[in-house]
């Protein structure tokens, strides 16, 4: 036949290439719909020049046919078809076979469901959100979760959460994925592979993490539909058994020294954008806000014993003198616990900055750095009792030197969300001296010199964050700006607020500038520097304002660092 090889042949291919479309053996029978009373051998088909390979529209008729073995084989060819062709997918969608693939997911025949939840993983991968709409729009995605529920299959969870993983990767769909899967695929996969148990008794002990592809399938979904929004973020935060799983599985993680696979970059972003505006956001959080102006005590530095070493391993930086902010943020007054802590909870406790300090100081995967900075980042903001907290143990584990060394990284997202951290951090004013003396030098190094780049290239996002962080240290803090004098920063401030092409980083590094020209008792440093006004003078007209607050209003960088997209199940080549 002018159409090519049959049908038949080419089923005969896949089975002995890759499984993806699932086995077809020499004797099965496989009956065509003019041939309705009479069943038919594969190699008499392939002898028979009269047969040629079934039409598309042939083909989804077939997912109809009363013959089960037909329905897969069908299914599993669509699937072969579909892979890595929009154009067939389109076809297929404007030809209504989802709907007919879709009902097939509650077929009783485990050969038949698992056929089609193949060919739909297929279908609603790729850029095209059409396919994932039309799954969407004939019930798909509970129909998903129902064969979820069903099947002990692990093929079958694979395909079914692979196939969740693409919808929920579509921006409309996120929230009908929690509405419809969330506990199920906490309760089915996130808790049992995590290895954490829900009762703990001396005859059932934690057990160590299953990184299976289920695993790391579902946990894909769930950081894709973790930055939805505040409602979907408060939905994962309520899920039983979410939060202490993901953390349980981190921990895990560090343990065995698994730090870098794709399932630990999945659990630490949702973790980050879980707590994302946690202080704000959990239940009862008012009774833990602080008033704005206790959080940085403008009069002195917070203070230490004599010649007490700092979390550099150095003696106390310069200028370090004893204030009023002494006595509240150099040490951790937690609240006392009547029992033992769970769920959300779990999300802003001081004990999980240890945590991300191990993921920081251990992983290689730069998306798994730039989560664990941006949790500490999203922790460290706001202002209530928790994010103290959450600053002072930074400091006291030991993390401002992780995190400086990072700012090293070749990462731009590890500097930019290291560089947030840092100024969320600064807001304790121990932490604020400390930075200050130990980390201007490599923040000042990331800065371009005008137009010219550093050899990183950092993105201008990234540059804004560190020229903002740079601001915060150094306010109230001449200590601070001459350090930042001293570590030849104004050169490249001028540099950037005079020639650079970006408004932002202009605006950011006019801020920085201002701030330094302030403090009177550096003017005659600035002038033996070569330094008058005029270098310090704004360039655009857009410096940032005083809010009511009194608070400058340039760009809130403590927002999170979340990917809307945070990528899809991989197709399974089938040919």
């Amino acid at each position: 036949s002018p159409c090519g090889v049959n049908m038949v042949s080419r089923a005969r291919e896949m089975t002995s290439g890759l499984g993806a479309c699932g086995a077809m053996s020499r004797t099965q029978m496989l009956q065509f719909p003019h041939k309705r009373s009479s069943m038919v051998s594969l190699d008499s088909i392939r002898k028979d020049p009269r047969w040629r390979d079934p039409n598309l529209s042939e083909v989804i008729t077939m997912l109809s046919h009363p013959m089960d073995p037909v329905k897969s084989n069908a299914a599993a060819y669509l699937q072969h078809l579909c892979y890595e062709n929009d154009r067939i997918k389109q076809d297929v969608r404007q030809l209504k076979g989802v709907p007919v693939l879709v009902g097939l997911l509650d077929h009783p025949k485990a050969e038949v469901h698992r056929k089609a939840c193949g060919a739909l993983r297929n279908i609603s991968y790729g850029k095209d959100h059409h396919n994932k709409v039309a799954i969407k729009n004939c019930d798909g995605i509970p129909a998903l979760v129902r064969l979820l529920r069903k099947s002990s299959n692990m093929e079958v969870t694979e395909l079914v959460t692979g196939t969740l993983w693409n919808l929920s990767s579509h921006e409309p769909l996120k929230m009908m994925v929690i509405n419809h899967g969330l506990q199920t695929l906490t309760d089915e996969v996130i808790i049992p592979h995590s290895g954490w148990r829900r009762d703990l008794t001396e005859h059932s002990r934690p057990q160590e993490t299953e990184w299976t592809t289920v695993f790391k399938n579902t946990s894909g979904c769930l950081r894709n539909v973790s930055s939805d929004g505040a409602e979907a973020r408060q939905r994962l935060r309520e899920c039983e058994g979410l939060v202490d799983a993901l953390l349980h599985a981190l921990q895990s993680a560090v343990a065995n020294k698994k730090t870098d696979n794709k399932s630990v970059e999945n659990c630490v972003c949702i973790l980050r954008n879980l707590s994302y505006h946690v202080h704000k956001e959990v239940p009862g959080a008012e009774r833990f806000q602080e008033p704005v102006a206790n959080q940085v005590p403008r009069s002195g530095s917070g203070g230490k014993k004599k010649n007490e070493a700092d979390c550099f391993g150095g003696k106390k930086p310069k200028g370090w003198r004893n204030g009023p902010g002494d006595k509240k943020y150099g040490t951790l007054d937690l609240p006392k616990r009547t029992q033992p802590t769970k769920g959300l909870e779990l999300l802003y406790q001081p004990e999980v900055v240890r945590l991300y300090l191990s993921l920081l100081t251990r992983s290689q995967n730069h998306n798994t750095l730039e989560a664990a900075a941006g949790a500490l980042q999203n922790l460290a903001a706001g202002h209530w009792a928790w994010s103290s907290y959450i600053r002072a143990t930074v400091r006291k584990e030991k993390g401002l030197p992780v995190l400086v060394e990072l700012l090293r990284s070749d990462g731009d997202k590890v500097v930019r969300a290291v560089a947030i951290a840092l100024r969320n951090l600064a807001i304790d004013r121990r932490n604020k001296d400390l930075i200050g003396s130990y980390a201007m030098r490599d923040l000042v190094s990331n800065l371009p010199s005008g137009q010219q780049r550093p050899a990183k290239n950092l993105e201008g996002d990234t540059v804004v964050a560190i020229l903002n962080t740079i601001h915060e240290i150094i306010s109230d803090s001449p200590e601070n700006a001459r350090g930042l004098i001293q570590g030849h920063g104004i050169q490249k401030l001028v540099a950037i607020n005079k020639t650079s092409q970006s408004v932002r980083e202009t605006k950011a590094a006019s801020h920085v500038l201002q701030t330094v020209w302030a403090y009177k008792d550096l003017r005659n440093s600035l002038y033996k520097g070569g330094w008058n006004k005029s270098h310090f003078k704004s360039t655009t007209s857009g410096i940032p304002k005083k809010t009511k607050s009194g608070k400058a209003a340039y760009d809130d960088i403590t927002l999170p660092l979340m990917e809307k997209n945070q990528g899809q199940h991989e197709t399974v080549a089938s040919a």
